[in-house]
């Protein structure tokens, strides 16, 4: 199996369908994502949320911010455990999701932990991360100040986010409160969408 055109193990592969077939189930009765998008499951959103992990795909400690239907941070858990190495924290402050996360975690037997908090308590929870990941959750400004304490504890933090076609106006509304270097790769799945790699975070004011 392929995915974006990296090639998993056979025990990945049946991870992910077991992940796939519990995000079906549960999706009948809670709102992991838009209605819509269900259909497009593989491609939408796991092959998408793929292209979190390829991009750094040895980093050791992840936090995932707003984990919501799993994306990208069980589809991350998933692909760590193949290496055998890398933890993810996810957190999702709705209850009802982040009893499904625990549920696809353990029985993917993937590499992360939930935390059924506030984003803005997960710092003093999550001592400690190398990388943040955020799909569809807020603007650009609002996830750097949500970062704000990891980074003041890990100076060479990066920030890979999902942005769709809107994402020229959040990185210029960002720049006048952030100092950052900025590698934007196109995604190799949604047209108009972006993951945008930041690194080097300072605040300005």
């Amino acid at each position: 199996m392929e995915l974006n055109g990296v090639r998993v193990s056979r025990e990945t592969q049946e991870r992910l369908l077991h992940f796939a077939e519990l995000f079906q189930k549960w999706a009948k009765t809670i709102n992991l994502v838009a209605p819509s998008t269900i259909g497009d499951l593989w491609s939408r959103h796991i092959a998408d949320s793929a292209q979190i992990f390829q991009l750094h795909p040895h980093t050791d400690h992840w936090v995932d911010l707003g984990s919501g239907g799993g994306f990208p941070g069980v589809i991350t858990a998933i692909l760590l455990a193949e290496q055998g190495a890398g933890h993810v924290d996810l957190v999702e402050s709705n209850q009802k999701k982040a009893a499904f996360l625990r549920v696809c975690l353990r029985e993917c037997e993937a590499r992360g932990a939930v935390h059924a908090i506030r984003i803005e308590e997960a710092p003093a929870v999550i001592q400690h991360c190398d990388t943040i990941s955020a799909r569809a959750l807020a603007e650009l400004d609002l996830l750097l100040n949500y970062s704000e304490p990891w980074l003041e504890r890990n100076e060479n933090l990066h920030l890979v986010l999902h942005k769709g076609r809107d994402y020229a106006r959040e990185l210029q509304k960002a720049r006048g409160r952030w100092e950052f270097d900025l590698v934007k790769h196109p995604s190799v799945v949604e047209r108009d969408s972006v993951i945008l790699e930041l690194s080097r975070i300072r605040r300005l004011i």
